[in-house]
């Protein structure tokens, strides 16, 4: 007999939930990363690296970027980046409105 959830399968989870309320995991205790663009090459190493539970990272016209509220972060974009682009973003500010509109076209946001 299957076992039933009290979760409807339509409410989202997990990365799912922090794209739809545009907010960070309450759970995570270390601030988010961010690119420094004046120094990133675009080599995309650090989107490719992200892991796919956090998929914070994007391709924003022609720059790298880190999305505050879907990086939890960890140090894995940092360890992947060969110049040495990526820092502690303590100071970070919301995702624009234009960002999220990116995600939710490019259908990044749904799993």
């Amino acid at each position: 007999m299957p076992v039933e959830s009290n979760t409807p399968s339509d409410v989202p989870s997990g990365r799912d939930l922090r794209i739809a309320t545009r907010s960070r995991a309450d759970n995570w205790t270390k601030p988010p990363r961010r690119i420094e663009t004046s120094e990133c090459i675009t080599c995309d190493s650090c989107l490719r690296g992200c892991p796919e539970q956090f998929g914070a990272i994007f391709d924003r016209g022609l720059d790298v970027v880190i999305i505050p509220e879907l990086c939890s972060g960890c140090p894995v974009c940092v360890l992947e980046c060969p110049v040495d682009c990526i820092y502690v973003d303590a100071d970070w500010t919301p995702t624009d409105d234009a960002m999220w509109s990116h995600i939710a076209l490019t259908g990044e946001g749904t799993a």
